[in-house]
C-alpha cells in the first residue's frame, strides 16, 4: 500500500501520491459545452486524487462526439472550467485537462451547419451516437485535407492556451479509445497515401504535430498523452500495434513530454513493451484487462508491483468514491458505482456518493 501513496514526479507535476483518477464522461455539460457548479463541487470532492484527469473536453466544435460534454474552445466554457479548476485548487489538488477530438466518432446533428465529422479517412465506423431523440448512426466521415489537418493543429493549440487561461495545471491529449488520433495510428481507419498515412512514421505524424503543438503553448513538461494500443473500442483495429506505439514514444520522448497514460487493452505483455518504450513517467489504467469491474485498489498495487506503471489511474472507483485514498488506506469499505447514472442525469450518482465521514 505504501508505494501508492509515495510522490511521484512527472514532468512539471510533483503528484503527492501514485493514485490518479482516470478521465470519465459524464455528459453533465449544458447543450453549449459549458461545465456548471455541479461540476466544480464532483472534481472538488475528488481532490485528493495524486492527480485529476478531467472528462474529454472537445478542443473545437467540429471535435464533439456526444451530447452534453464539454468544450474549452469559447470565452464562457473557459470562465466556467475556471470555476472548476479554482475548486480543486482551493481543496489542495491538481487537475489536468485531457483535450479529445472525436473525429469520425460524431454526428452532422452536434454541428452548426449540419457539417459530417471529420476523419484520416472516409471509413464509417458503424457504430451509432445518442442524441437527444435517440440511438443515430455515425454517418460516413469527411476525408481530412491537408488544411483540415493544419485547422485541427491550430484548434488544439488554441484549446491549450484556453486550458491555461482556465487554470488547469497541464494538458492530456487524448490519442485512444477510437477519437481523431487514434483513427491516424491504427489500420482499418486511416488508408491514406500521403505523408500522413502507410508507414508506421508517417501514421504518427499527426498525433505528434498535434503534441509538438500543445507543448509549444503549455511547455513540454506539464504535457501528457493518453494511448489505448490493441483498443477495439470505437471499431478500431490494430494488428501490431508494438512498432507503433514504440515509434511514436520515441518521438514523444524527444518532445520531452511529461507523462504517457496507458490504457491497458492489450495483453499485459504489451504493456511491458510499452513500458519498456517510454524512459519517462507511465501512468497506467489497468482496469479493461482485468476480470474485476471496476478495477479495485488490489489491481492498482499490483500493477506497480509488476513495475510496468509509475502511477495508476482509476476510474469507477473513484466515480464512487471521492475519498477512495482514504477508504484505500482504510481498508474500505467501498461504495458501489451505478451505471444507470454514468451518462447524464442530475447530481444523483454524480456528487451525491457518500464519503467515510457520513458513511460510518
Amino acid at each position: 500500500m505504501s508505494e501508492l501513496f509515495e510522490p511521484v514526479i512527472a514532468g512539471r507535476l510533483a503528484l503527492p501520491s501514485r493514485l490518479v483518477m482516470a478521465p470519465m464522461t459524464r455528459n453533465r455539460a449544458t447543450p453549449d459545452g459549458v461545465v456548471t457548479p455541479m461540476t466544480a463541487e464532483y472534481y472538488a470532492q475528488r481532490a485528493s486524487a495524486g492527480l485529476i484527469v478531467s472528462e474529454s473536453i472537445q478542443p473545437s466544435v467540429m471535435g464533439q462526439g456526444y451530447i452534453l460534454t464539454p468544450g474549452l474552445h469559447s470565452p464562457v466554457q473557459v470562465a466556467a472550467w475556471r470555476t472548476v479548476t479554482d475548486a480543486v485548487h482551493d481543496k489542495g489538488g491538481r487537475i489536468v485537462a485531457q483535450l479529445t477530438h472525436c473525429g469520425r466518432i460524431g454526428h452532422p446533428s452536434l454541428y452548426p451547419n449540419g457539417e459530417l465529422p471529420i476523419a484520416p479517412s472516409a471509413v464509417v465506423s458503424g457504430e451509432q451516437m445518442i442524441s437527444f431523440e435517440g440511438p443515430v448512426d455515425h454517418p460516413q466521415p469527411r476525408e481530412m485535407t491537408s488544411e483540415d489537418i493544419n485547422a485541427t493543429i491550430e484548434e488544439y493549440t488554441t484549446a491549450a492556451r484556453n486550458a491555461l487561461e482556465a487554470g488547469f495545471d497541464g494538458i492530456e491529449v487524448h490519442a485512444g479509445n477510437g477519437f481523431l488520433l487514434h483513427q491516424f495510428l491504427a489500420d482499418n481507419t486511416n488508408l491514406r497515401t500521403d505523408e500522413y498515412g502507410g508507414s508506421v512514421a508517417n501514421r504518427i505524424r499527426f498525433v505528434v504535430e498535434v503534441v509538438r503543438a500543445v507543448a509549444a503553448v503549455a511547455g513540454a513538461d506539464r504535457v501528457g498523452i493518453r494511448v489505448a494500443a490493441g483498443s477495439p473500442y470505437n471499431s478500431i483495429v490494430e494488428a501490431d500495434p508494438a512498432p507503433v506505439y514504440t515509434a511514436l514514444f520515441e518521438e514523444l520522448a524527444a518532445i520531452g513530454i511529461a507523462y504517457v497514460h496507458v490504457i491497458e487493452m492489450g495483453t499485459r505483455e504489451l504493456t511491458r513493451q510499452l513500458r519498456a518504450a517510454w524512459p519517462g513517467t507511465l501512468i497506467l489504467n489497468p482496469h479493461e484487462t482485468m476480470e474485476v469491474f471496476p478495477a479495485t485498489p488490489e489491481v492498482a498495487h499490483q500493477a506497480l508491483d509488476a513495475g510496468v506503471a509509475d502511477a495508476v489511474s482509476l476510474g469507477a472507483a473513484w466515480l464512487a468514491n471521492p475519498d477512495l485514498d482514504e477508504r484505500i488506506k482504510n481498508g474500505g469499505p467501498y461504495n458501489t458505482p451505478d451505471p444507470a447514472t454514468f451518462y447524464g442525469g442530475t447530481h444523483v450518482g454524480y456528487t451525491d456518493y457518500p464519503t467515510l465521514q457520513y458513511a460510518r
